[in-house]
């Protein structure tokens, strides 16, 4: 792959869409450093592509986070996007990983997504870690929040040198109900057939023709996919402020330093006795 993109496609006669999402850059960027097991890798893959599409999907502008929690060995992981597709991520791993399916990972668990728009009213839909895949837990919150019929398909590979992952979306669309069950039935068991390297390797016009070479599937000008962390010494500043003046010096002195590390990037940020004392000047 050479560049993270997510595509939105439809089909000149029958009432269903789809996305196809393909990521590479931002997946190494967000796993890069941590040492996480495969299994956790492959479950960031996977939230990262569920991210990235259902950002595409739900049309706003603003922010999105889509996080699992659970009692299993992996108690916490999320991804923070936005509608310009710009993503971070992060997994706490808290025990020992034994197995790869969900409830391997979380255990009793569930998922929370979270919308924050620019304008309007932010919204939470929570769904229980029912499904043994991430893609089933996903077509159940659709069911859930849209009454829309909604599959998805994952394919990640954190094998090689360079971690990768692809996903393929399609949904009903909300027109003639008869007619357009019937259509997503056929492109569903067309879909079915994909696997897991055409889905990682091939490029997305190729996939498309090769899946729906009958259907004519138009794909529109695809949105670039990029890890962007938001972490800065001036953000940290701020937060070095909240804890204030006297506590700050005080750690200095035992430590010679105070040293801020940023979860998602592992970027670090270094602060001496002068540097604290010049933030409350």
């Amino acid at each position: 792959m050479q560049q993270d993109l997510l595509h939105r496609y439809i089909f000149d006669q029958l009432d269903v869409r789809g996305e196809l999402v393909q990521i590479e850059h931002t997946f190494n960027d967000i796993i890069s450093g941590h040492d996480y097991p495969k299994e956790v890798q492959t479950l960031l893959g996977e939230l990262l592509l569920a991210s990235s599409l259902l950002t595409a999907t739900l049309k706003f502008e603003g922010d999105i986070t889509v996080q699992l929690q659970g009692d299993g060995p992996v108690k916490y992981a999320a991804i923070n996007g936005d509608h310009k597709q710009n993503m971070r991520g992060i997994a706490r791993v808290q025990g020992e990983v034994t197995g790869s399916s969900v409830q391997d990972l979380m255990g009793k668990g569930y998922m929370v997504i979270t919308i924050t728009p620019d304008k309007g009213e932010r919204y939470q839909g929570v769904v229980p870690l029912s499904g043994e895949t991430l893609a089933a837990c996903l077509e159940e919150y659709f069911v859930q929040s849209e009454q829309l019929k909604t599959r998805l398909w994952f394919a990640t590979d954190v094998s090689g040198e360079r971690a990768k992952a692809a996903g393929l979306f399609l949904q009903v669309l909300p027109v003639d109900k008869a007619k357009s069950e019937e259509d997503f039935a056929h492109l569903e068991a067309l879909s079915s057939t994909i696997k897991d390297e055409e889905l990682l390797e091939l490029d997305a016009q190729t996939v498309l023709t090769r899946l729906y070479h009958e259907d004519n599937p138009q794909l529109f000008e695809p949105q670039e996919i990029n890890f962007v962390c938001g972490c800065s010494r001036d953000k940290t500043i701020s937060a070095l402020v909240n804890i204030g003046r006297e506590a700050l010096l005080e750690d200095v002195q035992k430590q010679g330093e105070i040293n801020i590390s940023c979860h998602y990037c592992l970027k670090n940020y270094r602060f001496e006795e002068q540097d604290i004392k010049a933030i409350f000047n």
